[in-house]
């Protein structure tokens, strides 16, 4: 039967088993969709099907697929004549690792996977079922924006999920995979919601499109050079993850979601963890250099602290200067938010304390405890830094951490200087508990700049100024650095051996898991955007 009759040929035999037949016939077209050539054409720009994607993603044989006979009622511009079933989008739930997630796949082959009114419809009741079951919900983005033949339909279709994407935001999990081209407004979803994967060449992200940009300014540049993976993944931060190929792709949401609780009622899947919670650590001692402008990777103290050395990285190539991940500690997810010395010396910046506030904000709303390990010299001084906003910037690591009510310990692992040292989960905003490795300094500032300052004028009048300035130094270290001043006014609650920061942090999480804490009520806060 051919999907463009308005009226499809319906079967002679009037009995069941006729009509059963009919029936899978008709699944048979809306699964493997009108035109066998425009399969074809999908793979053969290294593509998979809607279908395929959502078998990757979820448990074999666990989809349910709702609304798979739907198809759309507009008229002019030919669509009368073209009337295809699933109107370009797939939608259900399964299961991923036993758990239930909801999911919805543009499928390219029919109109381009572009939005129109029926095709939002099945979307907006897919993302109302996931909120109400409680559900992660997954969207496999492969489309070519709204359908123009049907008008502003189509438009008010995309604020329809736009507003589900804001209701559902901290209640469910939200998970956007960009398998395919995603233009204008269309992109506005995936930046609302939680994490967003991108494939290499394949995928792109941009409210207009090179042609436009051409136009208006000049600028010739190509789709993935204007809104490929790698500059979103790396440049503009949009996306958190960036992959060469969909199956590895799908295989990280996949462990992703292994990670999370299916919304913010629950708390993280736990598992039994065969790495001794009690493991003592000797490589910690020579992981971090003694000497305070040394560059080591914080990476491998991480490796060396969660269950087996392994976490899963967010946004690892945006903001190297902070970094941000999930892994387990005893069996139990926990949020990682470190400094990282290996890149710009570990200092906050704005892209910096946009990343790990968003991630703080993500954790909360999910009940995540938080880990922050810090090792942090300040906030990047310059120009641009204060004229692009860093002090509302920085305000939102801030506010995201004061705000926060899951568990929270932080670890002084070398340095923490100035305002930077509050704002990483300090004693002062909130921490539950701030432990110490006995090498920290904590200060208003590097002893050496804290010397010039408060010893100008005797340093500059001295006959041997470096000297005394030497002199100074050591003093204001001596006196105001060493590593018991915080812990003896009861700003880090223990100075500890290194090598037991595991056992350490595993037996205070646990501690802290019934933590119950309750903000001001309030209808909501007013974060400095």
């Amino acid at each position: 039967m051919a999907a463009t009759d308005t009226t499809p040929a319906r079967s002679a035999d009037w009995t069941l088993y006729g009509r059963l037949e009919e029936l899978r016939l008709i699944k048979d077209e809306a699964r493997n969709g009108p035109d066998p050539a425009a399969t074809e054409r999908q793979h053969a720009k290294g593509k998979l099907t809607a279908h395929e994607r959502i078998a990757l993603l979820l448990d074999e044989g666990s989809f349910h697929e709702v609304e798979q006979l739907r198809r759309h009622r507009a008229t002019g511009f030919g669509l009368e004549a073209k009337r295809p079933y699933t109107d370009g989008v797939v939608t259900g739930w399964g299961t991923v690792h036993g758990r239930t997630v909801f999911v919805y796949a543009h499928d390219f082959r029919i109109f381009g996977g572009a939005l129109g009114e029926a095709h939002a419809t099945k979307i907006h009741k897919i993302m109302d079922m996931a909120i109400a079951a409680g559900a992660p919900l997954v969207s496999l983005n492969d489309g070519a924006g709204a359908r123009i033949q049907e008008g502003v339909s189509a438009l008010a279709g995309y604020g329809g999920i736009f507003q589900r994407n804001t209701r559902a935001s901290g209640v469910i999990p939200q998970i956007s995979v960009m398998l395919g081209p995603c233009a204008g407004g269309a992109a506005y979803s995936p930046a609302l919601t939680d994490f967003v994967f991108m494939v290499r060449e394949t995928s792109q992200m941009f409210i207009t499109g090179p042609d436009v940009v051409k136009a208006v300014t000049g600028e010739e540049i190509t789709q993935n050079g204007l809104g490929g993976a790698d500059v979103h993944a790396a440049v503009s931060g949009v996306a958190h993850f960036s992959y060469d190929d969909e199956q590895s792709c799908l295989e990280d949401v996949r462990f992703l979601l292994s990670l999370l609780p299916s919304n913010n009622r629950e708390l993280a899947p736990s598992v039994l963890s065969e790495d001794p919670h009690d493991r003592r650590s000797d490589a910690l001692l020579d992981l971090v250099p003694d000497d305070p402008g040394r560059v080591y990777d914080m990476r491998d103290v991480i490796e060396e602290i969660v269950d087996n050395g392994e976490f899963f990285e967010i946004h690892s190539a945006w903001a190297g200067n902070t970094l941000c991940a999930l892994a387990r500690l005893g069996g139990e997810v926990v949020g990682i938010v470190a400094n990282q010395p290996a890149a710009s010396a570990g200092v906050l910046d704005i892209q910096g304390s946009e990343k790990a506030a968003r991630f703080v904000q993500f954790c909360d709303a999910f009940n995540i405890p938080l880990v922050t390990l810090v090792d942090v010299p300040g906030f990047l001084p310059g120009i641009a830094q204060e004229h692009n906003g860093i002090i509302r910037h920085g305000a939102k690591l801030l506010y995201a951490y004061c705000n926060a009510t899951v568990p929270r310990v932080s670890v002084v692992v070398r340095k923490a200087y100035g305002g930077a040292y509050i704002v990483m989960d300090s004693r002062s905003i909130g921490t539950d508990l701030a432990f110490a490795w006995p090498g920290n300094e904590i200060a208003v500032m590097g002893a050496e700049g804290a010397a010039n300052v408060i010893f100008r004028r005797e340093i500059n009048g001295a006959d041997d100024p470096d000297a005394v300035r030497r002199q100074k130094i050591e003093e204001y270290r001596t006196q105001l650095m060493h590593p018991y001043y915080a812990a003896e006014r009861g700003l880090v609650d223990d100075v500890i051996d290194p090598r037991a920061t595991r056992e350490i942090l595993i037996g205070s999480l646990a501690m802290l898991r019934d933590k119950h804490a309750e903000l001001p009520s309030r209808k909501h806060g007013n974060p400095p955007l």
